[in-house]
């Protein structure tokens, strides 16, 4: 126990910190490779009939990739943050800042992907109300924003 207690004085901040970064980086990164994976497999079958659609598949089936993107910046974020000398209470108080970016953007690009697919059927039927599609894609992103936005204040107070 007092080895425990030794390592959590030594490099629990770091620690803590270093998990904040994996969840953000690998909860986001995972939804939206998950998300993009599924748009891009309703993208793949609406081509096959009508390939000129490519362009416009393509930007319903990138929406989702943000949230990895939202991750991978609070990581970031967080790396600079990092020292030696990082207090138990500072890393404790980075991986806090880490999780609402994390499970917003895990959430929220899931989701989000569904949307997209959906979306690709507006384009498949109805190609001239394909912005309608991309908007109510959009809408499911804004939660992620706002984590984002979140967690970026937290980390900076830190």
């Amino acid at each position: 126990m007092e080895q425990l207690s030794s390592y959590l004085s030594q490099y629990g901040g770091a620690f803590f910190a270093g998990l904040g970064i994996a969840l953000a980086v690998v909860l986001c990164g995972a939804g939206s490779s998950i998300a993009v994976s599924n748009a891009g497999k309703a993208a793949s079958a609406l081509l096959k009939e009508e390939p000129e659609k490519f362009t416009k598949a393509l930007i319903l089936m990138l929406l989702p990739a943000t949230q990895g993107l939202y991750g991978f910046v609070i990581g970031f974020f967080i790396t600079q943050r990092i020292t030696a000398e990082l207090p138990l209470a500072s890393g404790v108080s980075l991986f806090v800042a880490a999780l609402p970016i994390a499970f917003a953007g895990y959430y929220s690009a899931r989701y989000q992907g569904d949307v997209s697919v959906a979306a690709m059927q507006i384009l498949a039927k109805r190609p001239e109300d394909n912005s309608k599609g991309m908007t109510l894609a959009a809408m499911v992103e804004t939660y992620a924003i706002l984590a984002l936005v979140i967690s970026f204040f937290l980390v900076s107070k830190v």
